[in-house]
């Protein structure tokens, strides 16, 4: 009679265990259904949030292969008709080859994003590794000028480069650059070299470095991620300037590429706008091959120099 209660015993306990896990084994099974959902639900808003961010440069390059009479006149994205002859076309159309406008940006993207890394890391270092009087004075003066808009600054700036005979040159683009102007680029960095190890300073001045030469061999290697940062956004800005070329060029063979564009729009006579398009979606190929180059290096700069 033992040995059968005993058995009965361990067999309810059988009974409720194949149970529990039975019931643990449904739960299981509705969570990762539930947790399935979750995520067809997530990812569905997301292609469609990414589908209507992404929308106007869809749109942007369907209309550089669309007919003139079809750009604004359909909804669709999809041409009926491809003008690859648009990208062809719109490349002469002007007095001046595209080919032109593309080198006279680049000569000032260049020189711009290496004024902006030279002079604004230079600047940098100085605030955040040096100690010198009024520090603290002067890194709040250039964290101000972030409040100032530029063009409360334009026409003082204007009148001083045309009494120095620049007005219709790159110089009023690039010098600014050499001299630390952008204070946003000063205060990134900052942020960044804060954040090595003093330790370093330390040792390299026991080895007999020099204050540039810290700057130099120590600093700057271990701050590629915000000296990447750095130099895709002044590319990007610089890139897509359009005031700045505006007010200081003359010359049509000295425009930049937004200048050119806007050549395509005439007021008074017909507007090539398939062309002109076709030119904007070929001026974002260089912001776009300079990003994905450095990707990488580029979140790493935001998430590791006070931005994040």
């Amino acid at each position: 009679m033992k040995m059968n209660a005993t058995e009965a015993a361990l067999a309810d306990i059988e009974t409720e265990r194949q149970e529990a896990l039975k019931v643990a084994h449904e739960y299981r099974l509705a969570r990762q259904k539930r947790d399935r959902r979750a995520r067809l639900y997530k990812h569905a808003f997301l292609v469609i949030f990414s589908f209507i961010m992404l929308y106007p440069l869809l749109w942007l390059v369907a209309a550089s292969l669309k007919p003139e009479n079809q750009i604004f006149g359909t909804l669709g994205l999809w041409p009926s008709d491809f003008q690859w002859s648009n990208y062809t076309k719109g490349w002469e159309a002007l007095p001046v080859s595209f080919t032109v406008f593309y080198r006279n940006s680049a000569i000032v993207t260049i020189l711009s994003v290496l004024g902006n890394l030279f002079s604004c890391s230079f600047a940098a270092y100085a605030f955040a590794r040096l100690e010198f009087t009024g520090r603290r004075l002067f890194f709040g003066l250039m964290m101000m000028t972030l409040m100032i808009p530029y063009h409360v600054v334009l026409i003082p700036q204007y009148v001083m480069f045309l009494k120095l005979g620049w007005v219709d040159t790159y110089l009023p683009l690039v010098v600014p650059r050499f001299l630390a102007s952008d204070g946003f680029f000063i205060f990134l960095m900052v942020q960044f070299f804060r954040q090595i190890p003093r330790e370093l300073d330390e040792a390299a001045m026991i080895d007999g470095c020099s204050t540039f030469k810290i700057y130099w061999a120590v600093i700057l290697p271990l701050s590629l991620p915000a000296l990447a940062t750095s130099a895709i956004f002044s590319m990007i800005w610089v890139w897509e300037d359009f005031l700045a070329p505006l007010i200081y060029l003359n010359d049509i063979k000295n425009y930049t590429v937004p200048l050119a564009l806007r050549l395509f729009v005439d007021h008074e006579a017909e507007s090539a706008f398939g062309q002109m398009f076709a030119m904007s979606v070929l001026s974002l190929v260089p912001v776009v091959i300079f990003f994905v180059a450095f990707q990488k290096l580029i979140v790493r700069g935001i998430a590791t120099s006070g931005m994040k």
